[in-house]
């Protein structure tokens, strides 16, 4: 086994960071389906369409876009369009608005530890452009940059910073880097993703990505530094939760997830202070005996 951190001194050594960014499907109703470019709440969500300004405006009127006939009573539709109306509960169409739309995902960024750090709703794609307007709203200034930010489309990310200039400075201090569940399906020929966004070089590209452990029989092993699951462990978590914000409001669902956030932090927290009084009475106390907390 090659150890290649036998010529790294530990002088001037500093905290290494990283982050682990992803999305979860789920997310309150919003009406930007309806009128492109509004994202104020929806005035009836039980059935409603618009918000309260353009609910006012278009409410009366057919909900077939481009169509300004009256609704038929009973019906969404006019005269002329109510088979599309008959056939809304099986077929969704662009062209209609019978039902509002939802966000699409919630972007959440935590630590390897599961601590999260910041969230936001994505309206319509998890886009690299919205990630990376979502790291530049967390880290405004380059020095408080993660040294890793660990994504699936870490590559992807990677490629936009390379084309858009006004990304350039996270070169400076960050790397992106795919985590390691994602990983195994990006694509063995994709050179930029398997030279900068490998989770686990094992040829000394990275040091601090990988550490070296001992197991029972003080045998050597590479392994891991960072957890890069974090994020689809608290996805799994969250999307327990996913059937009930349908419904809400935009402003309940903020106070909603922001609640759950806290208490999986706080839950989080809990956990590693146990771990670490649970070590150190370890230390502290005859091998043959046991700590239970």
């Amino acid at each position: 086994m090659t150890n290649y951190r036998s010529n790294i001194t530990t002088e001037n050594f500093a905290p290494v960071k990283m982050v682990v960014v992803d999305g979860v499907v789920m997310g309150p109703t919003v009406h930007h389906r309806a009128m492109e470019g509004c994202h104020a709440e929806v005035n009836n969500y039980c059935g409603g369409v618009f918000c309260r300004y353009h609910n006012i405006q278009y409410g009366p009127k057919c909900r077939v876009k481009s169509c300004d006939a009256q609704k038929v009573a009973g019906t969404e539709a006019c005269e002329a369009h109510k088979e599309m109306w008959n056939k809304h509960k099986s077929n969704y169409s662009s062209a209609i608005l019978f039902s509002p739309n939802h966000y699409y995902c919630v972007e959440t960024v935590c630590a390897p530890c599961g601590v999260v750090i910041a969230w936001k709703k994505f309206v319509k794609s998890e886009s690299t452009a919205n990630i990376m307007e979502l790291l530049n709203m967390i880290y405004p200034i380059p020095d408080s940059c993660p040294a890793y930010i660990c994504i699936d489309k870490a590559c992807l990310v990677l490629r936009s910073v390379l084309k858009n200039i006004l990304y350039r400075p996270w070169l400076l201090n960050s790397r992106f880097v795919v985590d390691g569940y994602h990983y195994t399906n990006h694509k063995a020929d994709d050179d930029l993703c398997r030279t900068f966004c490998n989770p686990a070089p094992s040829d000394g590209s990275a040091p601090n990505l990988v550490i070296i452990e001992h197991d029972q029989n003080g045998q050597p092993y590479y392994k891991r530094a960072f957890n890069t699951q974090a994020r689809e462990q608290l996805n799994s978590w969250l999307g327990g939760f996913e059937p009930i914000p349908k419904r809400m409001t935009v402003s309940n669902f903020n106070w909603f997830l922001h609640a759950m956030l806290v208490y999986h932090t706080q839950h989080v927290l809990n956990r590693q202070q146990q771990r670490e009084m649970k070590t150190r009475l370890s230390d502290d106390l005859p091998e043959d005996m046991d700590v239970d907390i």
